[in-house]
């Protein structure tokens, strides 16, 4: 392992990569990553899949045994192999965290993402179809799918909420969860391995906020929302009355993941959304790169604790200065379901040219 990365683990960091492929999984590429790097999970996107779906070769075997099926079953079963897979390759690192990590996230199709009856049914749909107990099911933090958080916990299923981006949402989604878990329980579910994590998208919020504060001479947002994130995480879990009973059931907090880690200022430290997000029960989802750059100069070091105070004084400024954060975070929330629809677009488009030109 390399020191910054063993030092961020050691620190309470779990760290999962953000991407998969098939040539990911078949070349050892993945397997080196948790032998050297300290990777003890994996999320995946639209965004992902579309990339990796877009490449000829790794999927033409599974397409041609597929033969002409209709593109939207020809994607499920694609996105379902590689991540059935990749939880078998976690499953040794699952059974030794107690569930904790050894995670591997598929996302509802996002065209659902405010439909909540039908993104509960495929929640269902995926789980089943991936059938390895260390897998996640992707949930938007949208209105809608607060209660298809729920409903999904409430079956037993493990549940990735992603696409948060404010605070009051965040603590929404914490609310689903304890939910959810509550109902869990009443089902007579094994509280034990129902994980959760809820994503906050940390480098999106500071690039939006950072053009409104570069107008005004102001300092840039230090990861603000991920640092005010974590003290709620703290206080939710710390003061909910029922919480205490459902961890005496054998419940998991929903820990915080900071995904969307990868540095979009060529100004700031590109082990930024790392090393200064780092505390106790953290998942921090990188892509390649970022991963790179903290295994070769990151600290790892923790440095949440103390910033509260820092991080209420830089959001109370942004209300001095005129900058509505809500407008902000609706506005990326929007932005971020209309991005992976656009991937999932793609995503179809390629996976319908493979299916061409295997059956040509």
């Amino acid at each position: 392992m390399t020191e910054a990365t063993q030092r961020t683990s050691d620190n309470g960091v779990s760290i999962w990569l953000d991407d998969l492929s098939r040539s990911r999984i078949e070349s050892g590429s993945l397997q080196d990553l948790i032998a050297n790097k300290n990777v003890v999970g994996v999320t995946t996107n639209p965004s992902i899949f579309q990339k990796a779906l877009s490449q000829v070769g790794p999927y033409d075997a599974q397409l041609k045994e597929l033969g002409k099926v209709d593109v939207e079953t020809a994607v499920r079963e694609l996105t379902t192999t590689d991540v059935r897979n990749a939880t078998d390759i976690f499953r040794e690192i699952a059974e030794a965290t107690d569930f904790v990590d050894g995670r591997v996230s598929i996302e509802v199709d996002p065209r659902l993402a405010h439909d909540t009856e039908n993104t509960a049914k495929q929640a269902v749909e995926l789980w089943e179809k991936v059938n390895r107990p260390n897998a996640m099911i992707k949930i938007p933090a949208t209105l809608e799918g607060l209660p298809a958080i729920t409903a999904t916990l409430a079956k037993g299923i493990s549940v990735n909420v992603t696409l948060i981006f404010s605070l009051e949402r965040y603590e929404q989604v914490i609310d689903a969860y304890i939910e959810g878990i509550a109902q869990a329980a009443a089902n007579g579910h094994d509280l034990k391995h129902i994980g959760s994590v809820a994503s906050f998208f940390v480098s999106r919020v500071d690039s939006a906020v950072d053009k409104l504060l570069e107008a005004n001479g102001s300092d840039e947002a230090k990861a603000l929302e991920g640092k005010a994130a974590y003290e709620l995480f703290e206080k939710k879990f710390a003061e909910d009355p029922r919480w205490a009973d459902l961890a005496a059931k054998g419940a998991k907090v929903q820990r915080p993941l900071w995904a969307s880690t990868g540095t979009k200022n060529a100004a700031y430290s590109d082990c930024k959304y790392v090393d200064e997000l780092v505390a106790k029960h953290i998942v921090n989802t990188m892509p390649e790169k970022t991963l790179n750059a903290l295994a070769d100069h990151g600290n790892g070091a923790p440095s949440i604790e103390g910033t509260y105070e820092e991080s209420h004084a830089i959001i109370n400024k942004l209300a001095e200065l005129g900058i509505n954060l809500k407008d902000v975070t609706d506005k990326l929330e929007a932005d971020g379901v209309a991005a992976f629809i656009k991937s999932w677009d793609s995503v179809l488009a390629d996976v319908q040219s493979g299916i061409d030109r295997v059956n040509a």
